[in-house]
């Protein structure tokens, strides 16, 4: 079943080891802009990498925008609708 905090606990953990992001992912609220935050394109790169393995996923071409990754909660709701698929 679909738990946003689990979806969110994930996500962070994985920000902190892949997005360089400037400050501490676990001290941004949900909607923080990640790329205000630190996260360059590269990176976001790397996260969406580190999703896909870590939820068994694989994003469609159609999502592969900046805006899907621009904050916690735009993630979880990506991983979230691509997990219903």
């Amino acid at each position: 079943m679909f738990s946003p905090d689990n979806f969110d606990t994930q996500i962070r953990a994985i920000l902190v080891k892949h997005g360089r992001l400037a400050v501490d992912a676990n001290g941004l609220a949900a909607d923080a802009d990640l790329y205000q935050a630190g996260m360059s394109s590269h990176a976001s790169v790397n996260v969406m990498l580190a999703l896909e393995g870590a939820f068994d996923i694989e994003f469609p071409d159609e999502m592969l925008k900046r805006s899907v990754f621009a904050s916690i909660a735009s993630i979880r709701d990506a991983v979230a609708g691509i997990g219903q698929t």
